[in-house]
């Protein structure tokens, strides 16, 4: 137990204290421990979202083919929503990239999943599929695990990305599974990356249609779905393939 403080030990306390400034050694006051974590360290925010991060790229990589592995989402309206995906997957919606062949719709694409992929969010589950792939999967013995299931997995995956939308041959069948799809993740708001060569809807002022469409490729009622929270993207330019070497 602590001695009780008297007038004979609070002297010496000041004897002590008067020999220590004369040597020139001040009395050091005690002050705040550092106990807080750096961000180098587990425990702090940072240490965690660089280590999910890490993950998510890994992850990213896996999934991408290799022409795509230097990807970066340099357009500002795709680098914009892959920021927001990574924030709040649940409000951030999809994005539709449209253009001509060469625009750089699944570079573009494939660089914002990486985007997402470094912002370190806490889920990272991916799927990128071509539209025919799609279809041939779906299609009776295209997999063993089932159309259904294929569906069910491409419907409840995190984040999709769905390239060449609308470059299949037109059918009921082709209509339907779409729509079931894009309907089933627009209701879940699950994000979704949709690349075409089509524009959404080609009609003019007075609604007169300029060239085919995904409207005429994929039916109204899909592209409704998409209109109601898609953000539609045009990649313009020259066709970055010609002349280029794999």
């Amino acid at each position: 137990m602590a001695e009780p403080i008297t007038l004979d030990n609070e002297a010496a306390m000041a004897r002590l204290r008067a020999g220590l400034a004369h040597r020139g050694l001040a009395e050091v006051e005690p002050g705040p421990i550092a106990d807080e974590p750096s961000p180098d360290e587990p425990g702090h925010p940072e240490y965690h979202r660089r280590r999910r991060a890490e993950w998510a790229l890994k992850r990213w990589t896996t999934a991408t083919p290799p022409r795509y592995r230097r990807a970066d989402a340099e357009h500002p309206d795709v680098a914009a929503w892959a920021d927001r995906v990574a924030d709040d997957p649940e409000s951030a919606g999809s994005i539709l990239l449209t253009g001509t062949t060469g625009t750089g719709k699944t570079h573009q694409a494939y660089g914002a999943l990486r985007r997402i992929a470094a912002a370190g969010p806490h889920v990272y589950e991916i799927r990128a599929i071509t539209a025919a792939d799609m279809y041939g999967l779906l299609r009776p013995k295209g997999s063993d695990r089932g159309a259904e299931e294929e569906l069910r997995r491409l419907t409840r995956v995190p984040l999709l990305l769905l390239d060449d939308l609308g470059s299949a041959k037109a059918s009921e069948w082709t209509e339907e599974v779409t729509y079931r799809l894009i309907n089933e993740r627009y209701n879940a708001c699950r994000p979704s990356i949709y690349t075409s060569n089509l524009p959404a809807d080609s009609r003019d002022e007075h609604g007169q249609r300029h060239g085919p469409d995904l409207i005429t490729a994929l039916g109204e009622r899909i592209v409704s779905r998409l209109a109601e929270d898609t953000q539609v993207v045009a990649m313009t330019g020259h066709d970055r393939r010609r002349g280029v070497k794999p």
